[in-house]
């Protein structure tokens, strides 16, 4: 495999991903500019997008990418320009072009090719050029090589810095891709940079390039080949006919210490036969025991300019300093890691809180001082890895968010419905694996919104509301959770009508009217619709249910809350993390369970006894004059083993809402490390996981949400639909 090949193979990946970031970024800003097309900053942005994407392809010779690139960098230039103005109409065809851009990258990453996709290529290829006003040639332009006699010679001075292999590019790559500008009639590499074998970093690159250029580019052209490139190198490109004032001024912008002669034809001040020329006159003078200088000799034979050669002689006598300090900004430098690599490490890391427990647990048992101090400065060490690590897997959740514009954009002109989304705590941070698998429920909700809970222009107007609709997503960091909330100001809920279509499917008996909270429930039963007729986007009673399902799985819960004419809004609550957390370690008999540290309120210690509870757990308490709903774990799960003289309730919050969890003993925080449930316990109600302890044992995980519906079931036994899922999953 040539040089070449390994680079294209190896970086590839790290192409793929920045093209996507890319891709995504263009379609972000295209939504931005439609509600300020005049913003040049963000036009600037636009067209760098498209300009980075074009420039990275052509390094790994991806002439697909480049080509459908190109057009759309022209139209991207006029509206920059000012030419062309963007309106709605371009702004989607741009989007579509956009498309066509990550399925291009799709293509070069392996994936199957769409016949369909290259005749849609083409026709937006005609619009592109139509709309920037580029007249198609009549023929196929000619790919061979232009004419010599057009093209113009230039002088190029490269000096590549030293993190340029860091951040992902091959110098030999990028000259391969100015190649293509041209023809390169001469190159000097320059190793005087390079330092002794003991002090390389082979990370590091200490190159430089000198190189002629023949080209029609113009300089433009020639430095945008580098554009990918421009923080990491210093580059000079020197007109055709320079003045000898440019002559010097490259050769001082030169990176190394060549010899005097490769200095001037690298330059392009003299021809290579010149130089050979001078060297000869150089030797014949020495032969005959005289002392001839080249630079005079050049000077001589080929009338080049004093001012030229007294720049390179100070460039010679110029001694090669050692590689300065990198600078203060550079430790903060970003690196790309691979997830599946990064998950190892969390993995690992799980096992070594296992494994500490056990040290601290038998650190205890000896009841030997300096042993279990030792063993709670390693503890110490390990939260602070812990926490560390997990940081690392935290991206804010507003990238998720942005995707929704154009799905709003898109959705809500289908519906023929005006709708302004607003996106509020994006910088919120949460686990990439939790962003990941959270997406389809929110894209449900969120086009659910968009049909079933915001009105057309004329049905709000005819209500006294403002033509456009408001679509808001917002989160934040709460009691180490993570509250994503989808608000709408549309129609609302019609509770009547969700209750009629209950009873006509026996979901509820007739005639039987639940509270509000209770038929906000029924949303999320299975197959429940309240649509009229099925449409592409809706009217199935497939998703709600799925919705609550996905979220559960992830250990969340979600919240519905609606006002008639008003409009609605969902909270989903979920954790920050799904590999490690903080639980409170109970027991109940010889059985141990954890609850999530930050859903625990307070314990109440001595009262179990206190609670009223029916024949399968389920009761109450009372609490500083209120009423709180308990449930024994005992009785719920039919736990054998000894009975505490007297038991403790843990309050936990699910929501908004409290309620009681009866237990024999409490023995504290403890780390815990989530491990899944098997096949099956996946059935089990009111539990989301399972830990190792320190000594072996296992450990269930509760899942708060599920087992706060288990506690407040005594409440709500007028509907018949609990009953029928509780013996479904039980």
């Amino acid at each position: 495999m040539t040089q070449d090949a390994d680079f294209v193979a190896e970086a590839l990946p790290a192409f793929l991903s920045e093209a996507e970031e890319q891709v995504q970024s263009l379609e972000a800003l295209l939504l931005q500019l439609e509600s300020c097309p005049g913003d040049i900053e963000l036009l600037n942005a636009l067209f760098r997008c498209a300009h980075t994407v074009k420039g990275s392809a052509g390094l790994f010779g991806l002439d697909a990418v480049v080509g459908f690139t190109h057009h759309v960098e022209t139209l991207l230039q006029r509206v920059r320009e000012g030419q062309v103005a963007l309106t709605p109409e371009l702004s989607t065809l741009l989007l579509r072009c956009n498309d066509q851009i990550r399925t291009l990258v799709a293509e070069a990453g392996g994936a199957a090719q769409d016949a369909d996709a290259v005749a849609q290529r083409e026709a937006l290829v005609a619009r592109l050029q139509a709309a920037a006003g580029v007249t198609p040639p009549a023929a196929a332009e000619p790919t061979g090589a232009a004419p010599a006699l057009s093209r113009r010679p230039w002088h190029v001075s490269v000096a590549f810095g030293s993190d340029v292999f860091r951040n992902g590019m091959d110098p030999l790559a990028v000259l391969n891709y100015v190649r293509g500008l041209g023809e390169i009639t001469h190159i000097v590499c320059d190793v005087g940079g390079v330092p002794p074998l003991d002090a390389l970093d082979p990370e590091s690159c200490h190159l430089g390039f000198l190189f002629g250029l023949a080209t029609e580019a113009s300089r433009e052209q020639i430095e945008d080949a580098f554009s990918f490139v421009r923080e990491d190198c210093q580059l000079h490109v020197i007109t055709p006919g320079a003045t000898p004032a440019q002559f010097a001024d490259l050769i001082d912008a030169m990176p190394g210490n060549p010899r005097l002669g490769e200095i001037l034809v690298a330059v392009g001040a003299i021809s290579p036969a010149q130089l050979q020329q001078g060297l000869r006159s150089q030797q014949a003078a020495a032969a005959q025991g005289e002392t001839a200088l080249l630079g005079q000799l050049l000077t001589e034979q080929t009338g080049l300019a004093t001012q030229v050669v007294d720049a390179a002689l100070r460039k010679q006598r110029r001694q090669r300093t050692d590689t300065p300090a990198p600078a203060a900004g550079d430790d903060h430098r970003f690196i790309r890691v691979q997830a599946n690599r990064l998950d190892a490490v969390i993995n690992l890391l799980g096992e070594l809180v296992i494994a500490g427990a056990g040290a601290a647990l038998l650190a205890r048992e000896t009841q030997q001082r300096q042993l279990m101090e030792a063993n709670e400065q390693i503890s110490r060490l390990i939260e602070e890895i812990r926490n560390g690590t997990l940081q690392l897997r935290m991206v804010p959740i507003g990238e998720t968010f942005a995707r929704f514009r154009r799905v709003v954009r898109d959705t809500a002109a289908e519906l023929g419905k005006d709708v302004q989304l607003e996106i509020q705590g994006g910088e919120t941070e949460l686990d990439k694996s939790v962003v990941e698998r959270i997406a389809d429920p929110l894209m449900h909700l969120v086009r659910n919104a968009l049909d079933h809970g915001l009105e057309t222009p004329e049905q709000r107007e005819a209500t006294g509301k403002p033509a456009q609709g408001r679509l808001m997503l917002s989160a934040r960091h709460e009691a180490g959770s993570i509250v994503i909330r989808i608000t709408d100001d549309g129609r609302g809920i019609q509770r009547r009508k969700v209750l009629e279509r209950a009873w006509s499917r026996g979901l509820v008996e007739a005639g039987v009217v639940p509270d509000d909270e209770a038929i906000l429930r029924l949303i999320f039963e299975p197959g429940f619709s309240t649509a009229e007729k099925v449409t592409n986007l809706s009217g199935r009673g497939v998703g709600m249910d799925v919705v609550r399902s996905n979220i559960e799985a992830l250990r969340g819960s979600v919240l519905l809350d609606s006002t008639e004419g008003r409009g609605s809004t969902i909270e989903i609550r979920l954790p920050l993390t799904l590999a490690i957390i903080d639980g409170f370690l109970i027991s109940v008999g010889d059985a141990r369970f954890i609850f999530p540290l930050d859903a625990v309120m307070e314990v109440i210690e001595g009262r179990a006894g206190d609670a009223t509870l029916d024949a399968r757990g389920r009761g109450v308490v009372e609490l500083r004059g209120q009423v709180l709903p308990v449930v024994s774990l005992r009785t719920l799960y039919a736990i054998d083993g000894p009975v505490a003289a007297r038991g403790s309730i843990v309050v936990l919050k699910s929501g908004h809402a409290r309620y009681g969890v009866l237990v024999d003993a409490l023995l504290g925080q403890h780390q815990t490390v989530i491990k899944p449930l098997g096949r099956l316990f996946r059935s089990l109600r009111g539990v989301s996981g399972s830990s190792i302890l320190g000594n072996g044992e296992v450990a269930l995980i509760f899942d708060v949400p599920s087992l706060g519906q288990l506690a407040a079931e005594p409440r709500c036994q007028r509907l018949a639909g609990d009953a029928v899922a509780e013996r479904t999953s039980s």
